[in-house]
């Protein structure tokens, strides 16, 4: 397995526990998105004087079915801090978080992710998970961070439900922080806490170092993509700076995806900085043997269990099943499809080997589409019916992806149907037998050759020729040729 031993990775992901009600202190509506700035927001979110907050326990039940998703040890007594900082999106001038040190006890600590790299079994080690609420959001309505002149505060995100996930520093490269982050999300969005297609419902901190050198902290990556590319460009940028003979010094960067580069924010602070002390409003929170009990009952259908099922009862090979469990929404397609068209196999063939390599190729998700699931089950059916060939469904299927238009209806309009006339296809026979000679002679002597005789015939027709009859009609061309008849 080839890894950069030099660069060290360490994550902190920030996941908005978005099927909570209400947010993590209050009873204010934790659906915040698209409402009025500063509309959704009440005396203990805004920090006001005497204001008391109070814990939502279902935040606490969510943060412990993601620790036991992820292995971690429960802390069976919780408890919160206050960390200070002086900064527009925090109103009391410190948020409500939890703090491992000085005695501090967060969710959960230790805990590992698992996952497939280069073929080999990968294991990124978990620091610990906490619950802490979300700053408000700041927009900055005339240029970026660093140009705009002024920036504008919405409070209405003040308060929501984060869960931290951090990692130790086990990942050694930009392409590896995306597997595990994709991984990670597939984990939590089969839990059922979070919708992680919402805007800003998972935001990464990635902490970065060459070897023997201080760490870079990117905040605030908004996707996991974006982590890929943030990581990608810090790592040349650190290594360059090496090269030059320059200091690489420990500070925070922002990470401008519009210009795909690294800016400086800060110098990079420390824990005593913070200056945590614990929050003296809330008292511990016991975690009790039964409550864990409870919680475990309740776990639904994690990745690796849904991928052993599909291939259970489905009978899909390991390896597809694998891939279509990475994504909850590719998985939920899957099975919706499954419904409309009842042969699982050429369903999950299809969609990892032509749908999601379409995907990734431009870097979009299955959510992101507009295709449907009984759009698949429909071009297998045209496919089956011998309505059109496996060529010709292959060159639709991005028309049906990004236009959402019915396979049928394209057929229609566009007259792609097999072509199956036997006279036709051999005139075209003929025409290929003498614009190939060589490639003739080649099928006389070795029967395997004819594919590219078959290929011909299928360039002509742009994939219209029914296959099976163009192989029959070439066979015999062949053996009249081999029997001396012209």
């Amino acid at each position: 397995m080839k890894m950069n031993c030099d660069v060290k990775i360490g994550l902190e992901i920030h996941v908005q526990l978005t099927e909570l009600k209400t947010k993590l202190f209050c009873s204010c509506p934790s659906n915040y998105r698209g409402k009025t700035p500063n509309s959704v927001v009440c005396p203990v979110c805004l920090g006001l004087p005497g204001a008391l907050p109070v814990v939502n326990d279902r935040a606490i039940d969510f943060a412990v079915m993601i620790a036991l998703a992820l292995k971690s040890k429960i802390n069976r007594e919780i408890v919160f801090y206050r960390k200070h900082y002086f900064y527009p999106d925090m109103s009391k001038n410190f948020q409500i978080t939890q703090f491992e040190g000085g005695g501090g006890a967060p969710i959960a600590v230790g805990g590992e992710l698992l996952f497939d790299w280069e073929g080999s079994s990968y294991r990124v080690r978990i620091r610990r998970i906490s619950l802490e609420e979300d700053p408000a959001k700041l927009t900055y309505p005339t240029g970026s961070i660093i140009t705009s002149p002024y920036t504008l505060v919405d409070y209405n995100r003040s308060g929501i439900a984060l869960a931290e996930i951090v990692t130790e520093p086990d990942i050694r490269s930009p392409r590896m922080a995306r597997v595990f982050l994709a991984k990670l999300r597939s984990i939590i969005e089969h839990l059922g806490v979070a919708d992680l297609s919402l805007e800003g419902s998972m935001r990464v901190d990635a902490n970065v170092s060459i070897k023997g050198h201080p760490r870079i902290e990117v905040k605030n990556i908004g996707s996991i993509k974006e982590v890929e590319r943030a990581l990608a460009y810090e790592i040349v940028r650190q290594k360059e700076a090496l090269k030059k003979g320059l200091h690489v010094k420990m500070e925070t960067r922002h990470w401008d995806s519009t210009r795909g580069v690294t800016v400086p924010l800060r110098v990079k602070e420390e824990e005593q900085d913070y200056r945590y002390f614990p929050e003296p409003d809330l008292p511990p929170v016991i975690i009790t043997d039964d409550r864990i009990t409870r919680l475990k009952t309740l776990m639904p259908e994690l990745p690796e269990e849904r991928a052993k099922r599909f291939v259970r009862e489905y009978g899909v090979p390991d390896t597809e099943a694998i891939v279509i469990v990475s994504s909850k929404p590719l998985a939920d397609f899957f099975e919706e499809a499954v419904k409309y068209y009842r042969n699982p196999k050429r369903i999950a063939n299809m969609l990892v080997n032509d749908v999601l390599r379409w995907l990734n190729e431009r870097d979009i998700e299955i959510e992101e589409s507009k295709m449907k699931p009984q759009h698949l089950a429909e071009l297998l059916e045209l496919v089956d019916e011998k309505t059109i060939s496996i060529k010709i469904a292959k060159r639709i299927l991005p028309k049906v992806i990004m236009e959402g238009i019915s396979p049928r209806e394209i057929v229609r309009r566009e007259k792609v149907t097999v072509l199956s006339e036997e006279d036709y296809i051999a005139e075209i026979v003929e025409e290929v037998f003498k614009q190939n000679p060589k490639a003739v002679s080649d099928a006389l002597r070795e029967e395997k050759a004819i594919h590219f005789l078959v290929g011909q015939v299928m360039r002509v027709t742009r994939g219209r020729a029914d296959p099976n009859l163009t192989i029959e009609i070439i066979k015999k061309r062949l053996q009249s040729l081999k029997g001396g008849v012209r």
